[in-house]
């Protein structure tokens, strides 16, 4: 298994991201939340799952799979990795939305200690009424989600009304997209916007249940 590795190899936690469905491991949007990540002292692994990773050796683009059947890819690269309660497991849209399918199992056991959802997908666009939220009611691992208020997989008016578990912390992000990017009009910018979600992730990271 490759990874993308960024931040200090003598970090407290790390944080192991997977990538959305349509773009790679080192994406622009993926780039930029990682050095922010790793700003804030986190060492910052990424890597890709098979079908992406086949785009870059072969013709043409395979379709992103359901999400379902990533999970033995996100349970490998865990295991690659070294499981452990400072390992923070997650991703940008799908790739947060697989590692939420894994966590509450390998949280039990000791395996992760969080898991973080950088823009999670709660619905297709313009689909509200498809909720891929059923099993977000009763997680029991730490988990923050990170969230743009226009994010056409998930505003925050639609959310607001989700059954979400008591063990998931939203920060909002105004104005931002699925990529947490805000209007220039909005008066807000994309620097800023990463700069708090990382700055969240550090205190949030901290503040965990055994962490103090």
């Amino acid at each position: 298994m490759h990874f993308l590795f960024d931040g200090p190899e003598e970090a407290r936690y790390t944080i192991l991201l997977a990538h959305g469905a349509g773009a790679p491991m080192d994406s622009a949007s993926m780039t930029a939340a990682t050095e922010s990540l790793a700003g804030q002292g986190f060492r910052v692994a990424r890597f890709e799952f098979a079908y992406m990773a086949s785009r870059r050796s072969e013709a043409g683009r395979k379709p992103p799979p359901r999400a379902e059947t990533l999970k033995p890819e996100c349970l490998a690269a865990i295991e690659a990795l070294g499981p452990s309660r400072s390992l923070i497991i997650g991703g940008k849209s799908m790739g947060g939305r697989v590692a939420s399918m894994v966590a509450d199992d390998l949280f039990a056991a000791d395996r992760i200690g969080g898991l973080l959802c950088l823009g999670y997908p709660f619905h297709p666009p313009a689909k509200p009424e498809q909720l891929r939220t059923q099993h977000l009611a009763d997680l029991k691992t730490p988990t923050l989600i990170v969230q743009g208020t226009r994010d056409e997989f998930g505003t925050r008016e639609e959310v607001d009304g989700y059954a979400l578990s008591p063990a998931i912390e939203m920060l909002w992000l105004e104005d931002g997209d699925h990529d947490l990017r805000p209007r220039k009009a909005s008066g807000f910018s994309a620097s800023g916007h990463l700069a708090t979600m990382a700055k969240t992730v550090a205190a949030w990271a901290e503040a965990r249940p055994g962490q103090r």
